[in-house]
């Protein structure tokens, strides 16, 4: 799915901001990877039927980036 993902934004010329594949070759920002993160991921496990839910914050890298991004420019 993260390859669904990155291929749609790029075709809405959004790309996922560190996608070296589908955005820019061109980085102006040096991350460890896709600025791709999802907060809550939650499915039904197939053998049990127990409802998952997994929740995470956003890596150390990611709130940095956002709050370079939210920087005003001159």
């Amino acid at each position: 799915r993260t390859h669904q993902i990155r291929v749609h934004m790029a075709h809405l010329g959004h790309p996922v901001v560190g996608d070296s594949l589908y955005g820019s070759r061109k980085q102006a920002y040096a991350l460890p990877g896709q600025a791709l993160h999802a907060k809550v991921l939650g499915f039904r496990h197939p053998i049990t039927g127990e409802q998952l839910r997994f929740d995470s914050d956003l890596p150390d890298y990611f709130q940095t980036l956002l709050a370079v991004m939210r920087q005003p420019h001159d």
